[in-house]
Formats: structure tokens, C-alpha cells, sequence
């Protein structure tokens, strides 16, 4: 009775939100703190892992002659990797932040979301195949961790990892209450108060400092709202998730403080476009045009032209105009610095 592995397509997502379905129905038959949210969309779920970087979906197949000439799925391994370090082309300020928010070393980190095999096919060769494209494919992006959460009811999966190699690291352990009241106190950071907030566009969201959790204002005392970007038609321009994009505001190299033109307007950088007018993206992220900075008397600041426009560096171009990119994937832009 042979099994096979394989990526998941898209021609594969209505089985595995059905799957999918059935495995997180049977974790919360042995996980009492886990509910199952009512008539929640699967398919929509699969959807966004399928094409979600670093992201991957494997379906498990069966292949019996006697019966039939067809392979059929029954079974499935959900996995996602992560870097802990900032990501390179994150704005220095933002990186700092994050950097500070955690006391260890990053870790590269490798680890499961979900795997299940139809009962009937729950044989070790079938469960080791699945488990062995997941380190196999930890092992090709170099990762440091792989880090998994097994159900004290898993004592076959359990076993197997321990031969393969992982360590006993810690014991999770769950008390669930059952809450039925009401003005719950809250379990969210504190927020800035703002009582009579008019938006100026209904999508607007006030923009944060992520160093003091407060909203940021202009030099009126105005709060600051971030708009959603739209082309010329007036549509919203959305990622390859479908979510809005929102403009990206630069921040002073030098003082971090957020920038401002003469009019008092946030300085924001433009979205990088391609042929389509699409917005370009990097591992799932939409990109923008970075500041150009220039170096005066030993300090850094944004550069403006002589009408008083700041200015951005451009993609690097072949002679043909296409969109030179670096090899990992990334748009080449021209030197930020002047």
C-alpha cells in the first residue's frame, strides 16, 4: 500500500479544508482550551497558506492497484518558517525596536501548524513520509529550531520524534475556564484615550509610535491618520492577500522622529508599481521607494530637490527598463545615501 507526498495546489483546497476541518474538530475533542469557531471558513484558511511565503502545504496520497488506478489524498502537513532577527529591509528604527523586545539570541525556527492522516491510513510509513519532507525541508532553509507542539494524546507521533532526534524541552499544561459574564477587564495593551475622533476618510487609521505606544500628531497637535493608497481611478490598491496597503511613513534618520513637509503633511514613501500597476511585493510585503539621504556636516538627513520635494531612490533597470531584482528576490534599488 504505497503512500506519496506532494506540494498542495490550489485544485487541492476544497479536500483539504474538509481535512482541515475534521483535524481541528478532533483537537478539540482531547484540548478543552481549544473552541472551534462556528461555520468558519476553511477554504479561505487553506487559501492563505497556499500562498502565504514560507508557507507549505503537503498532501499525503495513496496508491492501492488492487482497487484503483488513482491516487487519493488522505492526509496533509501544514508548515511555516521564521526568522526571529529583524528583516533586512526593515527600517532601522523599526529593527531597533524589535531587536529590543526580546532578551534572546534569533532563532531560525521551523515549525508545524497542522498534520493529519484519514484514520484508516494511519500506518508509520505513511505518518514517517510526512514528518520527513517537514525536516527535509527545514534542513534545506537552514534552519536553527524546530520547534512543535505535540498533544499528550500523540504517543505514536511523540515516539517518532524521538527517534528522529528531538529533545523533551518542557511539559504544556492547560486549565480551561469556562467565562460567561461580561465587562471582562481587558487583556489589550492601554491605548490613548480620543474621545470625538473624526476621521478623515472612513478606512483612515491613526498612526502609532511604536516606542511610546501614544498616536502621533503634527506640530498643531493634530492626530495623524494613514490613508489607504489608491491608483488613479480612486481604487484601493490591496496586497496578494487582498488587504488594504497603507502609505509608509519615513522617520529621521538621525532624531527617529517622524517627517513632516512644509505643510505639515506626513512624509510618505511612494509604492513601487510594476507594468500592471501593481503593487510589487517581496515575501508577501508590498515594497516602496526608500528616502535618498545626504550627508550634512557628519549628520544624516532626508534630501529634498530645490522645490522642496523629497526625494527617493529608484529601482535599478536593465537597458530593456525591466525591474532589476537582487537574487533572493528583492527589488535592487539605487543608492539611498548621497
Amino acid at each position: 500500500m504505497p503512500y506519496t507526498q506532494r506540494l498542495a495546489t490550489k485544485q487541492d483546497l476544497k479536500f483539504l479544508a474538509k481535512l482541515w476541518k475534521t483535524f481541528a474538530e478532533q483537537r478539540t475533542q482531547v484540548n478543552p482550551s481549544l473552541v472551534l469557531k462556528p461555520n468558519y471558513n476553511f477554504e479561505r484558511y487553506i487559501a492563505n497558506h497556499l500562498e502565504k511565503p514560507l508557507s507549505f502545504f503537503y498532501v499525503l496520497e495513496h496508491y492501492d492497484s488492487n482497487n484503483s488506478p488513482e491516487k487519493t489524498t488522505v492526509g496533509f502537513l501544514n508548515i511555516y518558517f521564521f526568522d526571529e532577527s529583524p528583516a533586512p529591509d526593515l527600517p532601522k528604527h523599526m529593527a531597533e525596536f524589535q531587536e529590543a523586545a526580546n532578551p534572546f539570541q534569533p532563532r531560525r525556527v521551523g515549525t508545524s501548524l497542522g498534520l493529519y492522516v484519514e484514520e484508516n491510513h494511519r500506518q508509520p510509513e505513511a505518518i514517517k513520509l510526512l514528518v520527513d519532507t517537514g525536516i527535509k525541508k527545514a534542513e534545506e532553509l537552514k534552519v536553527t529550531d524546530i520547534n512543535l507542539l505535540i498533544g499528550s494524546d500523540q504517543k505514536g507521533i511523540y515516539a517518532l520524534l524521538k527517534k528522529l532526534g528531538f529533545s523533551h524541552t518542557g511539559i504544556q499544561l492547560t486549565k480551561r475556564y469556562d467565562i460567561n459574564e461580561n465587562n471582562l477587564p481587558s487583556l489589550h495593551p492601554p491605548r490613548q484615550k480620543l474621545e470625538n475622533l473624526e476621521q478623515p476618510t472612513p478606512d483612515s487609521i491613526p498612526l502609532k509610535d511604536p516606542r511610546t505606544n501614544d498616536y502621533v500628531r503634527n506640530s498643531k497637535g493634530d492626530i495623524v491618520f494613514l490613508k489607504p493608497l489608491t491608483d488613479k481611478t480612486g481604487k484601493f490598491y490591496q496586497d496578494s492577500r487582498g488587504l488594504t496597503v497603507y502609505g509608509l511613513p519615513i522617520r529621521h534618520p538621525e532624531t527617529k522622529d517622524w517627517v513632516f513637509d512644509d505643510e505639515d503633511n506626513l512624509v510618505l514613501c511612494p509604492p513601487l508599481l510594476n507594468e500592471k500597476n501593481e503593487i510589487v511585493e517581496y515575501q508577501g510585503s508590498p515594497q516602496f521607494y526608500p528616502p535618498i539621504f545626504e550627508n550634512v556636516s557628519g549628520k544624516l538627513i532626508p534630501k529634498k530637490d530645490e522645490k522642496g520635494n523629497y526625494l527617493f531612490a529608484d529601482v535599478e533597470r536593465d537597458r530593456n527598463g525591466n525591474m532589476i531584482k537582487t537574487p533572493s528576490g528583492k527589488p535592487l534599488f539605487k543608492s539611498q545615501i548621497i
